[in-house]
């Protein structure tokens, strides 16, 4: 009975308990769980299905057999019910985010993307994810504008959508975003101003690198006290420096390089006591540096390169020794250079090139062994290069080039076996060239012109298989040629002229394949030309200058990429090969002052070739400009013999009144042969040095004509430009050159053109060697017309190419920093490359010309300078060289 009752008793409770666990299990919150794991992993299935095949192949642990929470990349809360993160960064994934819904992850916190190849737009349901701490999309493909709908994911810690194809503005709503931590939207093509974001105190990284974002930096900048990186280098950044930048006394990285900011450098940036990094170069900063940067003693990385700042460096950067990369290149600094900056043992690249560095180098630099880039080019720096430089393990390149730097060069440099460059030209370098350099494996270029080195070529260089520039030009070095230099396969630049160096050229050098510019002229070369049949990549010969004889080797031909040839003043003789008849590629000729005779080939480069690059040969003929034409061939065999007769007695009767003449004229023609041999072995040393247009002739002579001829006597439907003192036109020349031909306006009778000042001043332009102004071709000083030669460019001037809505469209922000830019390395370079300096005054987007690829050229130097002062028409250009204060 009692056994009975106990049984009924568990039957109950079994039925109670089973009854109301049913109910449990089957309601709040397990159920509700499940549903959402289930919903979590339809959605991530649903989005693996969107992808490519490569991609699912790579979320092959994405099956409905497993639990999402075990999938690769996916991971869980604690209890296993909701998605917290996804992160398949570097899976190799390629699609979008379009077949992802957002709306199933109701805990997510991480979204990590990053590394893949997604493409498309930010889906403005990226909103749904509230609970979002962490969006993660770096290096991909995005593009499209950033949704605003991010300013709603107010849990939002780190934004890091850099290296994408992202481009609009920056959403206002960013702002909103108060527990924001990083922000990065780095290399993108994000363009407008700065938001305002000074709500955003919580910010540590502002990372806006290599984007097209203008504007001024804002002046909160400063507020945001928690900022320990602000990068916003290469945009289009302009106006100054905000002076509470100080106020961010927690930044370990300041970087704004690569814009157009201007003004001083705030001295407030002294207080940054933290900073490791400093980044200011490449903009348009001016003044000096700040005395309160010794307080910055932490710098290990610090840049104001191509920058426009002058004076001497604070004397307490002398002792600054944690330097890794100084760089401090073209500006105007003076005194001498930071001496403790390798004390450290820290210092990898050094730069302070173009600038105006006096005294020796810093000592610290002679044991540098962590040394790896070193310039120091172009400078007054002073010493002895035998014993200042020491050797550098793990140096790659360095340029002492265009210094006072003098003694013998160290064998020591084949003990830096990492060096790839050794620039030391334009030096007052003595001694020989080391053979031991033939013992630095990596060498890639070796620059030793303009110099006073003697001795022979060492036959070691031929070692240097990595070789691709030789340039030991105007030294005074002797002997021969050494064949070696034929092994030398990827030599591109080999440049011995302006030497000493006899006999023949190694048939070796015609078998150099990849040979681009070959230049042996002004030497004392003996022999015949090589065949140079192998060289079909070169592009400019030069062997002028020399004693070279026997004839032109038609394997000349065989370069077809050849365009300019100078075979001038040497002893060649006999025809011009026929085949030159097919030299298309040829531009520029030269091959003056030989005994080579014939008719010249009938293609343009000969045909259109001024005189001068003709001139002095035994009897050329053809139809160009100083040449006689050459004598038609008969098909008239029986007025053969007649025809000789009456040639023979008209030579017999020529020869005879010459005769007379010669013997009358010959006392006087002796004295004048001794009066102006002087002065015509100056003219040819010149002219050897000057291109054609640069040695135009005072009246005109046949430029004069070809210029006439081209304008149709300056007529304006050639008419490009018209100033105050000139008016400007395009001419095509014969040789298919265009240019443009500045002709002065004519000058009223108490208004002369100084000659002296006319050429003093043409000359002085001439010099003027920089790719942003334009070249200077020549002139002619005519009493009908006085004009100058420039070169031609496409895309006119910047002025009308903003007045042209279709042009202004396609001139972009980047094109429009890239004129910007040039424009001042151009005027760097007249003030401070210049000696002595050159002012424009007178710049602006009518003087700013552009080329096709819209690199910038300054032109009109103020031509009417050669007026007299009192001239009306005088410019506000008052004076090219740098005594007149700028306009």
């Amino acid at each position: 009975m009692v056994l009975a009752k106990l049984s009924l008793i568990h039957l109950i409770l079994t039925s109670f308990l089973s009854l109301h666990l049913s109910k449990f299990f089957t309601s709040s919150p397990f159920a509700f769980a499940a549903a959402n794991s289930k919903r979590e992993a339809s959605a991530l299935l649903e989005w693996k299905l969107s992808l490519d095949n490569q991609s699912q192949a790579s979320l092959s642990s994405w099956t409905t057999r497993a639990s999402p929470c075990t999938w690769e990349g996916i991971f869980c809360d604690e209890y296993n019910t909701s998605v917290t993160s996804i992160i398949v960064a570097n899976f190799g994934l390629e699609g979008t985010l379009y077949g992802l819904n957002f709306s199933s992850f109701s805990k997510l916190q991480t979204l990590d993307i990053s590394n893949n190849s997604f493409s498309g737009t930010i889906p403005h349901q990226i909103a749904n994810l509230s609970t979002l701490s962490q969006l993660l999309m770096y290096v991909n493909g995005l593009n499209g504008s950033i949704p605003k709908e991010i300013g709603e994911l107010r849990s939002l810690m780190r934004l890091v959508l850099s290296g994408n194809r992202l481009s609009g503005t920056i959403p206002p709503t960013i702002g909103m975003l108060a527990n924001i931590i990083e922000i990065d939207l780095a290399q993108n093509s994000i363009s407008g101003t700065i938001p305002f974001i000074r709500n955003l105190t919580n910010l540590q990284h502002l990372g806006l690198s290599d984007n097209c974002i203008s504007g001024r930096i804002p002046p909160y900048i400063g507020d945001l006290l928690n900022l320990n990186a602000l990068e916003m280098d290469f945009n289009a950044f302009s106006g100054s420096i905000p002076e509470n930048i100080g106020n961010l006394t927690k930044l370990n990285n300041l970087v704004f390089s690569g814009n157009m900011i201007s003004g001083s450098i705030p001295s407030s940036i002294g207080n940054l006591v933290n900073l490791t990094t400093l980044d200011l170069s490449r903009n348009n900063l001016s003044g000096f540096v700040p005395s309160t940067f010794g307080n910055l003693t932490k710098l290990n990385r610090f840049s104001l390169f191509i920058n426009k700042l002058w004076g001497r460096l604070p004397p307490a950067m002398n002792n600054f020794t944690n330097f890794e990369n100084l760089q401090l290149g073209y500006n105007s600094f003076i005194g001498p250079l930071p001496q403790q900056i390798c004390h450290g043992g820290l210092l990898t690249k050094f730069g302070a090139n173009e600038n105006n560095f006096t005294g020796p180098v810093p000592e610290s630099l002679k044991n540098c062994s962590s040394l790896t880039r070193l310039r120091l080019d172009e400078n007054q720096l002073i010493g002895n290069i035998s014993y200042d430089f020491g050797v550098y393990p793990n140096l790659e390149y360095i340029d002492l080039s265009s210094n006072n730097f003098y003694g013998h060069i160290s064998p020591n440099w084949a003990k830096c076996h990492n060096l790839t460059s050794l620039k030391m030209q334009n030096n007052n370098l003595s001694g020989g060239i080391p053979p031991e350099l033939g013992q630095a494996p990596k060498l890639e270029q070796l620059v030793l012109s303009f110099n006073h080195l003697t001795g022979n070529i060492p036959n070691q260089l031929g070692n240097l298989t990595l070789l691709f520039d030789l340039s030991i030009s105007n030294n005074e070095l002797s002997g021969n040629i050494p064949p070696e230099i034929g092994a030398l396969s990827r030599l591109q630049f080999l440049n011995l002229g302006a030497n000493n160096l006899g006999g023949p050229i190694p048939k070796q050098v015609g078998e150099l394949p990849s040979l681009l510019q070959l230049n042996f002229s002004n030497n004392k070369l003996t022999e015949t030309i090589p065949s140079f049949n192998q060289l079909q990549s070169l592009q400019q010969l030069d062997l002028s200058w020399n004693f070279l004889n026997g004839e032109m080797p038609a394997a000349l031909t065989s370069m077809k990429k050849l365009i300019t040839l100078n075979l001038s003043h040497n002893h060649l003789s006999g025809a011009i090969p026929s085949s030159f008849k097919d030299m298309v590629s040829l531009t520029n000729v030269n091959i003056s002052d030989n005994q080579l005779e014939g008719s010249i080939p009938n293609i343009p480069v000969f045909l259109n070739a001024p005189f001068d690059a003709l001139k002095n040969n035994k009897g050329l003929c053809g139809n160009a400009s100083g040449l006689v034409l050459c004598p038609k061939l008969s098909h008239n065999p029986r007025g053969k013999t007649k025809r000789k007769v009456v040639i023979m007695w008209a030579s017999i009767l020529t020869l005879g009144a010459l005769f007379l003449a010669v013997f009358v004229v010959g006392v006087s023609l002796y004295v004048c042969y001794r009066i102006t041999t002087k002065a015509k072995k100056e003219e040819a040393k010149e002219e050897k040095t000057q291109d054609h247009f640069a040695i135009w002739s005072y009246d005109g002579k046949l430029v004069y004509e070809n210029i006439i001829e081209a304008t149709e006597g300056f007529d304006d439907k050639y008419l490009i430009g018209e100033g105050g003192s000139a008016s400007v036109y395009k001419a095509k020349l014969p040789t298919g050159q265009t240019v443009a031909v500045k002709k002065l306006h004519e000058v009223s009778t108490d208004e002369t053109l100084d000659l002296k000042a006319f050429t003093t001043e043409v000359k002085a332009l001439a010099e003027i060697k920089h790719r942003n102004i334009v070249k200077s071709l020549g002139y002619c000083l005519h009493p009908r017309f006085s004009f100058l030669i420039y070169e031609f460019l496409e895309g006119g001037s910047v002025d009308k190419l903003l007045n042209n809505d279709t042009r202004a469209t396609m001139f972009d922000w980047e094109r429009r920093m890239k004129v910007v830019k040039g424009v001042a390395n151009a005027l760097y370079h007249m003030h401070h490359g210049c000696f002595p300096p050159i002012v424009h005054r007178d710049i602006s987007s009518k003087n700013v010309l552009i080329d096709l690829d819209y690199e910038a050229h300054i032109s009109d130097f103020g031509t009417a300078k050669i007026l007299n002062p009192d001239s009306r028409n005088l410019t506000a250009f008052a004076g090219t060289y740098g005594y007149a204060a700028p306009g």
